[in-house]
């Protein structure tokens, strides 16, 4: 088959599902049905040569074109990370990440800056990731998000154990469906996906919420993440254009890049619209300017 949609995986369900966020083939002959049970058991699917090399390949050429341009104030030079402290300083407090929702943004490794904020490496080897309106604002990127179909050497820093329902909350659960493209090769030495499969079916442990409007800092969290046995996580590695199908309630991470290897990929997130309703606590949100788009136009 072609392609592996949402409402395909749904099957018979009458889904309308919407494209809520986005960062920086032909598929296998598999029934549907049979990766419909096996996404459903392990919250996790891998659909190989979902994009091509040439599709692949445009994507890095525009990312490239994109970074080059990039102009960023010093006083918003932000370092990306997944920890809950480093979270909530540098990206909850900040205006810069919490109204990037419907702007192309750019958030840093790190490491990259020095104390006054200038560039310690090249600026191309600085990127963590591009967020959060690729997918609304390039016409690359909105060309795949929107297709029928449907980090940098040395650097890549690891992504902590989390659920994606934690950033993205909806009532009921179980309504946002994350999408990850490999751009290049992620294999276990630059930095590929690790999942706890089965662990989609144990609710959410804890949320990142928006704090009242003009409090400090902008966020907080609710709950606490778990102690996870590592043993638990498999590894996933894919080749270049593979897709991978992320429940947004699965628990996933992955390792730090100490490779010469980069590993960039393209993510967004789909929402089933219908009878679901976002949080209006969570940090991102849809504006008058950007409203979370339909998927198919």
């Amino acid at each position: 088959m072609a392609c592996l949609s949402p409402s395909q995986l749904q099957k018979n369900r009458n889904l309308k599902p919407r494209v809520v966020g986005s960062q920086p083939g032909a598929v296998q002959a598999t029934a549907p049905a049979v990766l419909w049970e096996r996404f459903q058991e392990d919250g996790f699917l891998v659909l190989e040569g979902f994009l091509s090399a040439d599709e692949c390949e445009a994507m890095q050429r525009r990312i490239g074109e994109i970074v080059a341009e990039m102009d960023v104030p010093l006083h918003c030079r932000t370092e990306f990370s997944t920890q809950e402290e480093e979270q909530l300083r540098a990206q909850g407090s900040t205006d810069y990440f919490l109204s990037s929702g419907d702007k192309i943004r750019f958030f840093f490794e790190k490491g990259v800056f020095d104390k006054q904020g200038n560039f310690l490496v090249p600026p191309e080897k600085s990127i963590n990731k591009i967020g959060h309106a690729l997918h609304a604002h390039d016409p690359i990127f909105r060309g795949v998000t929107h297709s029928p179909k449907v980090q940098q050497p040395h650097f890549g820093g690891e992504v902590t154990p989390h659920q994606d329902a934690s950033f993205l909350y909806t009532e009921p659960l179980g309504r946002v469906l994350g999408l990850w493209i490999a751009l290049e090769d992620a294999v276990l030495e630059n930095g590929c996906l690790w999942f706890i499969p089965g662990s989609h079916r144990g609710g959410v442990s804890r949320r990142m919420v928006r704090a009242p409007a003009g409090s400090a800092p902008g966020t907080s969290f609710l709950g606490s993440e778990p102690t996870r046995d590592n043993s638990f996580f498999v590894p996933t590695p894919v080749l270049r254009g593979a897709l991978v199908l992320i429940h947004g309630e699965v628990v996933h991470k992955s390792e730090r890049n100490f490779s010469d290897r980069s590993r960039q990929a393209y993510t967004f997130h789909l929402m089933e619209a219908a009878g679901t309703v976002w949080s209006p606590d969570n940090w991102l949100q849809p504006t008058p300017e950007l409203p979370f788009p339909p998927l198919y136009i």
